[in-house]
């Protein structure tokens, strides 16, 4: 201790004398300024000064005058010098008329004072301008003022310093003998090391152990209790030296501890607690007369058995949310089912806010909630009452700095508002509706935010009202694990949201968005996505050359973004190969052969990419096309004839013009990619008026009704349609009653009403095998545009049609016919009983023949070869009006 003392004493002396050096040396900085520049301001107002300035010797009369001031006033030097700083005078006269030493342009402006180092040490210069009367600078006075002048006064003052520190050292010393010898003697010769472990004994005695302590004297008047015993026993502060009979406690308590009898866990009572209470008197350990009583609660006891089944019913709602919360993969359904699980258990309300782009299954931006960042919208709310006096669902919510909503937000973490009452900034956010639910009885609430991988999705808030306890810190942290784990349901909702949206986008973008021009049917269509994942259903309305119009109808296995993408790879595929003008079966044909090329792909490109086989998280094996199933129909508006097959999809039905209805007779056939099994056609004649209907099977089976009943379904609701309605009624009332609204597959429905060409529309005339036949049967297609009303048309026609008939006759076969169609354009048929493909050549200037076809070409539209049964035809399209310069760009 006396060590410590020196030491302290030793460290008081030296902070003392570095301070009173600090202060000495600042009053001597101070001290200079304000003398230098007291004297050179007033020697600058002298008006000796000026007029010496403006003299032709200033020196003469300026030098006694600055010596003089430099030794009365004990200045360093006093320098008077003209504003190009040029010294008028000095302490050393060989300076005069020398330039003067460092910067003097800025006391020209004015008193400046600058500190500066010189060979006699620090020096404090003021420069002060000298102005005549009309304000113009005739000079400059420079003072100079060495600041070590000014230590002397603390010299004076070191050896009072240094004696009162040898005072206070002897004082010091003499004091802590005294103390030692005191403190050895209360206790009884204890060293330092004893004394420190006594005391952390005693300490832990009264503030750490978990059992209370009380120790009473012979007297009855209590000596010591520890923290716990004041608990339990409701003592007052000051309880030391009170007597136990006065402090309320139970009689047969008080009285047990006052007699200092032996007691073994002795139940007694205070207040509401059980008590077991162990006594033993002091007075045979060396102590006085008296006891020390130990005491343990053992309602507390009940209490923890109280937390342990609390404990398990929050595990047993951990459990229950896992399996209530996510049963479906809707957003706004996940979000009421985390409310409603968390009332009434745990919270006697409950809302959940999600950020706006959250709902639509985007990822939310930075700080949701915030200034910055996108609004959260209040999705689910629950209570133990309907009446609840929160903002509704479907309100945006904008929390301010401060609340707990923005806290939860900022930080990351569950924040806990144990009374709303003294919340001010929460209050502040909307004092009206804020008051509102004070006044229903809400008094606690805790806001937990909804974080998943990383995003912060919105919040989830928690209240508690009327007679309910309020929240603390152990419910916070279940909170924060009830949220937690609906968090990861709540995103997988949005992802699902966000990737169902992406394929139907996509699946919409693949489909027709309009159907085309054309007069052989009226068609109607209707399409809806499934509510779970979007499927791959598809439909198309081809035109065809000779007016004719194809149907096509398919489905591709399973849901999501690989079946919308294929959907689109078959739709391409079905409308090239139909440029082609194959028959149906043939392009079915085709199509499955090119399924089965998909899978083979898909497969390679599996085998071959094993990491992108492990990317696929929650994927069963790799997607597949095969299964997927098709209809193809052809409708010839000239002869009433349609031609269709399919590959395992479900029959058309044709609704005739009685209003009766039947399913097309028509060869399954495997679905697509199967292969082995060849594909068949069947052809139908169809009257005028009579509706063709194309559907995919998620219009007539399901989960809750199987093929069969749905065939019978879709017949009766054909048959109750209106006869006399268009088709798009007839897609009305059907979708009305065999779609639900929230279909597990997709629906696509194609309604065809069927018409005819008028006979006068149609031409047709056979051929002769003879060259001689051309210009007869030319110049009655002549005669029938004039008929049409089509003249301008013949030059055109009688070319093309010339050259069709001319290399039937000459390259194919008999029977050779020739038909004209007339609707919305004009179109040539020559059909020969040949299949030898025509073949467009660009015959050379010296070649006789070969040119033919490529007139056709250059003549028509459009201009094909379609294969039959019995031949081939040649067709070209025209529209009803000639363009202008046809002939001439052909020059050209």
């Amino acid at each position: 201790m006396f060590l410590w003392l020196l030491v302290a004493v030793v460290l008081l002396v030296g902070a003392a004398l570095t301070a009173l050096l600090l202060q000495a040396r600042s009053f001597a900085m101070s001290d200079a300024a304000h003398r230098t520049r007291a004297a050179a301001v007033t020697l600058a107002q002298v008006p000796t000064v000026v007029n010496a300035l403006d003299s032709a010797d200033p020196t003469a009369v300026l030098q006694p005058l600055a010596l003089d001031i430099m030794k009365k006033g004990g200045f360093d030097y006093v320098v008077i010098a003209s504003p190009e700083g040029i010294r008028y005078t000095s302490d050393n006269p060989a300076l005069i008329g020398k330039h003067v030493i460092g910067p003097y342009q800025e006391g020209l402006k004015g008193p400046s004072t600058t500190s500066l180092t010189a060979p006699i040490g620090r020096v404090v210069e003021t420069d002060v301008p000298v102005t005549r009367p009309d304000g113009s600078v005739a000079g400059l006075v420079e003072v100079g003022y060495t600041v070590a002048h000014t230590g002397s006064a603390v010299s004076r003052q070191l050896p009072v310093l240094l004696g009162g520190a040898a005072a206070a050292l002897a004082v010091g010393m003499g004091g802590a003998a005294l103390v030692r010898r005191r403190l050895r003697r209360q206790t009884r010769g204890l060293g330092p090391a004893e004394m420190t472990r006594m005391y952390e004994h005693h300490h832990a005695v009264l503030h750490a152990v978990r059992e209370g302590v009380l120790i009473v004297g012979g007297d009855g008047r209590v000596l010591l209790a520890n923290d716990e015993a004041r608990r339990l026993l409701e003592l007052p502060p000051e309880v030391e030296g009170r007597p136990v009979a006065g402090l309320g406690l139970d009689p047969g308590l008080a009285e047990l501890l006052v007699s200092g009898r032996a007691a073994t866990d002795e139940v007694h009572l205070a207040e509401d607690r059980l008590l077991a209470v162990n006594n033993r008197p002091t007075a045979p350990f060396g102590g006085g007369p008296g006891s020390v009583a130990t005491i343990r609660d053992t309602t507390e006891l009940r209490a923890l058995a109280g937390q342990a089944e609390a404990a398990r019913a929050r595990l047993r709602l951990l459990y229950e949310a896992g399996l209530r919360v996510g049963t479906t993969l809707d957003v706004v359904r996940t979000a009421q089912e985390l409310a409603d699980v968390a009332v009434p258990r745990f919270a006697d309300f409950a809302t959940v806010e999600l950020a706006d782009p959250v709902l639509c299954g985007d990822e939310p931006l930075p700080d949701p909630g915030t200034a910055q960042g996108p609004r959260i919208r209040r999705t689910a709310a629950s209570g133990i009452s309907d009446d609840r006096p929160f903002y509704p669902v479907g309100s945006q919510i904008s929390p301010l700095p401060g609340t707990p909503e923005e806290t939860a937000l900022e930080t990351g973490n569950a924040a806990l508002v144990a009374d709303l009452r003294q919340a001010d900034a929460w209050r502040a956010c909307d004092p009206e509706t804020a008051d509102r639910i004070l006044a229903y009885g809400i008094h606690s609430l805790i806001s937990a935010p909804l974080r998943a991988r990383g995003l912060t999705l919105g919040t989830v808030n928690f209240w508690r009202a009327g007679e309910s306890d309020p929240f603390g810190e152990e419910d916070v942290s279940f909170a924060e694990e009830l949220v937690a784990r609906a968090a990861i349901t709540v995103d997988n909702a949005r992802r699902y949201t966000r990737e169902h949206r992406m394929a139907e986008t996509l699946q919409r973008s693949l489909l027709p968005r309009g159907l085309p021009e054309q007069s052989a049917m009226e068609v109607a269509y209707r399409y809806l996505p499934a509510q779970r994942g979007v499927g791959g259903d598809w439909f198309d309305v081809i035109p065809l050359p000779g007016f004719r119009v194809a149907l096509v109808v398919g489905d591709v296995v399973g849901h999501g973004l690989h079946a919308a993408a294929t959907m689109g790879r078959l739709r391409t595929a079905v409308l090239n190969f139909s440029a082609l003008d194959l028959p149906p079966d043939e392009l079915i044909a085709r199509l499955d052969e090119l399924v089965a090329r998909l899978d083979q792909g898909e497969a390679a490109a599996g085998e071959g990419d094993t990491e992108g086989r492990g990317e696929r998280e929650g994927e069963g094996e790799r997607p597949v096309v095969t299964g997927a199933t098709c209809l193809y129909a052809i409708y010839d508006p000239v002869s009433g004839r349609c031609t269709m097959a399919r590959a395992g999809h479900p029959p058309p039905a044709l609704v005739h013009t009685d209003g009766s209805v039947e399913f097309v007779d028509l060869p399954a056939g495997p679905p697509l990619g199967v292969g082995g099994l060849p594909f068949e056609t069947t052809e139908l004649q169809l009257a005028p008026g009579s509706a063709l209907v194309l559907y995919t099977d998620g219009l007539v089976a399901g989960r809750d009704r199987d093929l069969e009943s749905g065939l019978a379904a879709l017949r009766s609701s054909l048959a109750g349609a209106d006869a006399d309605g268009s088709p798009d009624d007839t897609c009305r009332a059907v979708f009305g009653a065999l779609v639900p609204s929230r279909p597990s597959d997709d629906v696509a429905l194609l309604v065809a009403r069927t018409r005819l060409l008028e006979p006068d529309q149609v031409a047709g005339w056979d051929v002769p095998c003879d060259f001689a036949a051309v210009s007869r049967i030319r110049s009655e297609c002549v005669d029938q545009l004039a008929a049409w009303g089509l003249e301008e048309l013949s030059f055109t026609a009688e070319l093309i049609l010339s050259e069709l008939i001319t290399n039937a006759i000459r390259y194919g076969a008999e029977p050779i016919r020739v038909r004209m169609l007339r609707d919305r354009s004009l179109v040539f048929e020559v059909s020969d009983g040949s299949s030898t493909a025509p073949h467009l050549r660009y015959a050379a200037s010296t070649d006789e023949g070969g040119r033919g076809l490529f007139l056709v070409a250059q003549l028509a539209d459009r201009w094909g070869t379609r294969y039959t049964a019995r031949g081939k035809v040649i067709w070209s399209e025209q529209p009803l009006a000639a363009p202008e310069f046809q002939f001439e760009a052909m020059l050209l």
